[in-house]
């Protein structure tokens, strides 16, 4: 597209440089800024144009332009804010789109910008933005459609009005009425609640009665009396409805026009495809209900206008005036239209939108605008959080046929790719009560019917729990963060141990490559630090090679590290600490890229050629919200703009897509059966791909239930607490909020299970905890016999990575809206939660409080941890600590005949006797205790006391 300056008008100069509204109205066919504080306030002898700008997480920034027609405004500004429109679009790069909007029929995205609605005055915008003074109170009739954004149009005051389909409001001086027609839904009545409080707020001060009167319900009490009153007292309605189905039919058109000069020509084309749009053209494709006009990247600012106002034209006369028109440059189309053809490529227009860009910048710049900020750098890849406290409670099953066994902590981290696994994560929430998820993991090897078997299993746990809990499905290589930090340390061996996966390699006469110790592997080390780090075997050839990665290769007892020239430091020391998990008892041999050893490359077959590029994986981008219809396998979606917490409806299911991941948010009221298919939605919601960003087909699914959000989900809102603890239909709820003056009423707060108890109670957890019942306990980690054999050869000089402790879990638990609420309690709190411990059950004489550490420390730099404990005063026997004795025997983890119920589990070591304590450990209790508390749990976990 050719610009020149003369083309740009003043008034646009500096627009679209950051996130937020912008407004002009058009006097004597110039745009006129508004005043930030009169955006939403429209007039309907008025043009007004409109640009929404939105900072992506790619680092760019997308506009979207709109011109508001209201249905008085005259021809000539109709035709300069269309024109002007173009120019806009030009000023900003060439690459927005375009939304025409009629009064009465807007589009939702544009209502979503002013919510709860947009309520049109008479008249004109008056010269220098002026608003008209405000007339003295009239009643009037509104009528309310809309089931996520409400389409707000005044009627006449008079009985003709009401109807049994729609939501009426009457705005009288003193009170508010909201009339629910029969035939409405709840959703469309709790969205006219939020119209109600605007007015209120708006034309009342927030000084004004509220009552619902319900259709059908005769005189039940006072409001309804006097709702009728106004209108002459009661009489029935007709029956007839106001409902019609028009747009069906017309959305069956698909018609292709070209613009030659100003005149639309039909094309004729058996199928539309992007090959029949000619770059040096302007289309206009309409589909009845919605019309579309594409502009081809070398036309001229000249075209563009002129293919605009055809556009109008053709709408006018062919009498549609609730049809959307939508404009839009080559490159830069929406999904809808895309959709319309019969076969569209997948776009790559970020080359594109830098070239437009910088171009319109550098014209700007000669003309004195400061174009800081306006063509932004390369996408900016952020580093994802996991939003979740990982210091709780995890068990795993792996799954065989239809049973499922649990797992020891040893080898929770450990997993297969020919098996599937069940997990279940319990954890402390924001508001100190019980959390859980339930998850699936799939390997990219199982079969089939354990991944039904599994999903099966995971389902009848979520609903034994009542649905309030958050279940997760996730597939091999595609596991998020919040998955990775809960296990911390995650080793993917080959094989598998199901009898289903060991039948299919039967079957197909394949080896069995299930990992051994003793054999050839090569691991792949991957992650971003020490709570979140992954060991993936890979084929032991040297074409698995990755310049990006750090690798471990073992053959028997011979061990190798490999550090591809592109890794850091930090990656480096993650596979230094898998090789503690891997590998314990032998010493590796270092082996830098372009310097290895013939030895090396024997084991891997030979030298070959391989990649430097990272594995990528799906980055999180912005969220998208869709509510949902799923009836008879068939799943319909309507995206919510501008999306909040009270669009979440508690009748509805809704999805919220992020590429990386997908949300299923599931609402108290909807059915138990429905509940049980949400899964099935949101794997629907996957194969539709109704954005059109090819959404892989093992991209984690969570299953969020109503009063059951995890932080990771509420993060997408600014999450209001009190909203999420109410109760009642979505109408109800609203009611109590309008009417209590916008503070939400809790009835009774859900109550979930306290932390301290277990959520299936039949199967005890594994994974024991030192203070378990403290939000503040440390995430203990490496309880696998590598870690054991590790901890042996702890006080040995000579061995590798030894100084190094155990990786301490950093606390990623932020609270919506509050920048303090990830400080950790105060230490006095942690000591007084400590001691009442002490109070409830025996421990021994001397006990440390786990402090949160960030990073690696040696041993030297490591404070000395506060303990709790009695005076001993030296020489007394150390068994004289009121604590019986037991054998070691029957205190370690591995004892068959163990003592548990008598001991606190957290300190076996404290009931071993002076003499069996010396001979394990190889000190007094007195000098164990002084040691750091990560090296108390290494010399623990050596005599399988931990």
């Amino acid at each position: 597209m050719v610009v020149s300056s003369r083309n740009l008008d003043s008034a646009f100069q500096g627009a679209g440089q950051k996130t937020g509204i912008e407004i002009w109205y058009i006097e004597n066919c110039r745009p006129v800024p508004i005043p930030e504080a009169s955006y939403g306030k429209f007039y309907t002898r008025s043009s007004y144009i409109i640009l929404k700008t939105t900072s992506l997480k790619s680092g760019t920034l997308r506009h979207d332009i709109h011109y508001w027609l209201g249905k008085d405004t005259g021809v000539d500004e109709a035709g300069a804010a269309a024109i002007k429109t173009v120019e806009l679009d030009a000023v900003l790069g060439g690459h927005a789109v375009q939304y025409h909007e009629v009064q009465s029929h807007e589009t939702e995205k544009f209502l979503s910008y002013f919510k709860p609605c947009i309520i049109p005055q008479e008249g004109v915008v008056a010269s220098g933005s002026k608003l008209p003074d405000v007339e003295e109170h009239k009643t009037r009739l509104y009528v309310c459609k809309g089931k996520h954004v409400v389409h707000i149009k005044e009627v006449p005051f008079a009985r003709s009005s009401l109807n049994h389909d729609d939501i009426l409001i009457l705005d009288t001086k003193s009170k508010i009425f909201q009339f629910n027609g029969a035939n409405s839904s709840i959703q469309e009545r709790a969205y006219a609640l939020e119209v109600v409080r605007y007015i209120k707020d708006t034309y009342h001060n927030g000084k004004c009665e509220v009552a619902a009167i319900d259709d059908g319900k005769l005189m039940a009490d006072a409001d309804t009396g006097e709702f009728w009153g106004l209108f002459g007292g009661f009489a029935p309605l007709p029956r007839k409805t106001t409902k019609n189905d028009t747009g069906n039919a017309d959305s069956l058109i698909r018609r292709l026009y070209r613009i030659d000069g100003k005149k639309p020509e039909p094309v004729e084309a058996n199928n539309l495809t992007r090959d029949i749009l000619d770059n040096n053209r302007c289309y206009i494709l309409d589909c009845g209900i919605e019309a579309f006009v594409w502009m081809g990247r070398n036309t001229s600012l000249d075209e563009r206008k002129s293919a605009s106002v055809a556009a109008d034209e053709l709408i006018r006369g062919l009498d549609r005036s609730q049809c959307h028109v939508v404009c839009m440059n080559g490159g830069f189309e929406t999904v809808t239209f895309r959709k319309k053809f019969d076969a569209w490529p997948q776009p790559n227009n970020v080359a594109v939108v830098e070239d437009g860009k910088g171009k319109v910048a550098a014209l700007l710049k000669r003309k004195g605008v400061n174009m800081k900020g306006f063509v932004k750098d390369s996408p900016r890849k952020e580093e994802p959080q996991p939003h979740i406290d990982c210091t709780g409670d995890l068990q795993v099953w792996r799954v065989n046929g239809d049973k499922k066994t649990l797992l020891p902590a040893s080898d929770q981290s450990k997993f297969y790719s020919g098996d599937c696994f069940i997990f279940q994560y319990s954890y402390p929430g924001e508001d100190k009560e019980e959390h859980n998820i339930i998850g699936t993991w799939f390997g990219k090897h199982s079969v089939e019917e354990d991944q039904l078997s599994t999903t099966s299993n995971a389902s009848k746990m979520v609903e034994s729990m009542k649905f309030c809990v958050t279940q997760a499905r996730i597939h091999e290589g595609f596991e998020p963060i919040q998955f990775l930090s809960i296990f911390q340390t995650l080793i993917v061996f080959k094989g598998g141990h199901s009898e289903g996966y060991k039948k299919f390699l039967a079957e197909k006469e394949l080896p069995d490559d299930t990992y051994r110790e003793d054999g050839i592997a090569l691991f792949r080390v991957q992650g971003t630090g020490p709570d979140n780090m992954q060991a993936i075997q890979v084929v032991p050839v040297a074409s698995s090679l990755n310049s990006s990665y750090c690798y471990i290769l073992h053959s028997g007892s011979t061990l190798f590290t490999w550090y591809g020239n592109l890794t850091t430091s930090d990656d480096q020391d993650l596979a230094e600490r898998q090789l503690d998990l891997i590998k314990p008892d032998v010493q590796s041999r270092l082996q830098k890229e372009g310097a290895e050893s013939e030895q090396f490359w024997d084991i891997l077959g030979g030298k070959s050629e391989y990649s430097n590029l990272k594995v990528e994986r799906y980055y999180e981008s912005d969220p998208h919200l869709f509510s949902c219809i799923f009836s008879n396998g068939d799943l319909k979606v309507i995206e919510i703009y501008n999306f909040n917490q009270d669009d979440l409806l508690t009748e509805d299911i809704f999805i919220i897509d992020c590429l990386s991941d997908i949300y299923v948010w599931v609402g108290q009221l909807v059915e138990n059966n429905t509940k049980m298919q949400a899964l099935a939605i949101g794997e629907k919601f996957i194969q539709n791909d109704f954005l059109l960003e090819k959404l892989s087909e093992h991209a984690p699914i969570y299953i969020v239930f109503e009063g059951s959000e995890p932080t990771f989900f509420t993060r997408f809102f600014n999450w209001d607490s009190l909203k999420a603890a109410m109760h009642g239909n979505s109408f109800q709820r609203k009611l109590a909020i309008v009417k209590n003056g916008g503070t939400p009423v809790v009835d009774k707060p859900k109550r979930r299970t306290s932390y301290s108890g277990r959520s299936i109670a039949s199967e005890k957890s594994q994974r024991s905890r030192s203070l378990s019942s403290s939000p503040d306990r440390v995430r203990a980690r490496g309880r696998s016999p590598a870690f054991n054999a590790l901890a042996a050869n702890f006080e040995n000089p000579n061995t590798r990575n030894l100084s190094t402790p155990p990786p301490m879990v950093r606390k990623i638990f932020p609270k919506s809206g509050t920048p303090d609420s990830t400080k950790l309690p105060s230490r006095s709190a942690a000591i007084a939660a400590l001691t009442a411990t002490f109070d409830k059950t025996p421990s021994p004489a001397r006990s440390s409080i786990p402090s949160f550490t960030k990073g690696r420390a040696s041993p030297e730099e490591t404070p000395k941890p506060e303990t709790i404990q009695e005076d001993v005063k030296e020489g007394d026997a150390e068994d004289d600590d009121g604590l019986p004795t037991y054998p070691y025997d029957r205190l370690k983890t591995s004892s068959t005949n163990p003592i548990t119920d008598e001991i606190d589990i957290t300190k076996r070591e404290a009931y071993l006797s002076s003499q069996e304590f010396r001979e394990k450990f190889g000190m007094t209790k007195d000098a164990f205790y002084k040691l750091p508390k990560w090296k108390q749990n290494k010399l623990k976990m050596t005599t399988q006391l931990f």
